[in-house]
């Protein structure tokens, strides 16, 4: 396990030393959240599958060797209860899921089954635990009945989906507060839900999203095929919602708030059409794009904003960075891994990303990047 030598003074050191588990690991937020809690000092256990992709930023982090790693199933009631026990975490952040739309039409049940009864499993493995834990469960934007309108959706706002990976995400947030009400009231274990924007940040490589898509055909020098252009997302980088998660995390063991959803979105800036964020990132990567909508095309949402006044007020939490610096940081990852893709290069790169957030956090006068935070 990596010490605390050097760590970063951020959230005022909660997490130093502290053991934290963190469910779905091997994926891209989980290896971005994973790597981040390392440089903060803390304990880091991940349970997850192997990675999803090939390559993954788990895999050129070289995380596999710098954590305690369980490769298991969130499904499976036995392995988590395990892990729980044996961790003792004081925080666990739950990132594992089923996390694509146009692949939840192809498995829907699959896509049900870990979004909803994963989550569920996770909760219910916490229940016999007996001192204080801080617990953090990812959903999604999507998770809101979406009507299409140009105003950000706020955490009280009906919960729905049009898909199955948007309504199973729903679904899990009822779960959660179902638990929360039902067996973690009076409980040392304090649980929130926390709803992101669409993240973009070096290291993510799955298919159907338009960030890796983009790179794939950038580093051959073939044409971005963009499909459904003008939708329009609230796009943040990577390092905007896991600043929220850890810092509510931290607000939570300090029994400061009360346990409950939130939501983590970018500023209005960053709410763009799918073309303007690919002209931005060609902005940074030459080349060109076509048009590659599909009549007939499996239902995605046309337009999704979020509402973060409640984070704003509760926490103090605001985004760091405009939609042209996350799209810099990003793509100036991606070129710098392609050049240089030796783990120890894609490390160093990713904690300089992690400092200079950060930094931009300080200047802005966040609460969470204060060295006396907490």
């Amino acid at each position: 396990m990596e010490g605390v030598m050097g760590m970063d003074p951020a959230f005022g050191n909660v997490f130093a030393g502290k053991r934290v588990l963190v469910t779905g690991h091997t994926g891209f937020k989980g290896a971005w959240l994973s790597e981040w809690l390392l440089l903060l000092g803390a304990d880091v256990t991940g349970f997850s599958l192997p990675s999803p992709t090939t390559p993954s930023l788990h895999g050129q982090l070289g995380l596999s060797g710098r954590l305690r790693e369980i490769v298991g199933d969130i499904r499976d009631p036995v392995a988590l209860r395990a892990t729980v026990e044996a961790c003792r975490p004081d925080f666990v952040f739950h990132l594992a899921a089923q996390p694509l739309v146009r692949a939840s039409y192809a498995d829907p049940v699959g896509t049900f089954d870990v979004n909803v009864l994963g989550t569920i499993r996770v909760l219910d493995a916490l229940r016999s635990t007996t001192h204080p834990c801080s617990v953090i469960c990812v959903t999604t934007d999507k998770c809101y009945e979406n009507r299409e309108w140009l105003y950000g959706y706020r955490e009280e706002d009906p919960l729905g989906g049009h898909d199955p990976y948007s309504a199973s995400k729903a679904a899990a947030e009822i779960a959660i507060a179902s638990y929360r009400r039902s067996f973690f009231t009076g409980h040392p274990v304090r649980v929130a839900s926390v709803r992101a924007g669409n993240v973009i940040g070096g290291g993510d490589w799955a298919i159907d999203r338009i960030v890796p898509d983009s790179v794939r055909a950038l580093a051959a020098g073939r044409p971005v095929m963009v499909r459904n252009r003008r939708a329009t997302r609230p796009w943040q980088h990577v390092l905007e919602p896991l600043s929220g998660y850890l810092w509510l995390a931290a607000r939570l063991a300090a029994s400061e708030i009360h346990a409950g959803a939130f939501n983590f979105g970018p500023s209005h800036d960053a709410d763009r059409t799918v073309e303007e964020l690919v002209a931005e990132v060609l902005r940074h990567w030459p080349g060109t794009w076509e048009d590659h909508t599909l009549p007939g095309a499996v239902h995605e949402a046309g337009r999704l904003q979020l509402a973060t006044d409640k984070a704003h007020a509760m926490l103090g939490w605001a985004p760091a960075w405009m939609f042209s610096e996350g799209v810099a940081a990003t793509v100036s990852w991606y070129r710098s891994a392609h050049e240089d893709p030796a783990p120890a290069h894609i490390a160093s790169l990713t904690r300089a990303q992690i400092r200079d957030y950060t930094e931009s956090a300080r200047e802005a006068s966040l609460a969470w990047a204060a060295p006396s935070a907490a």
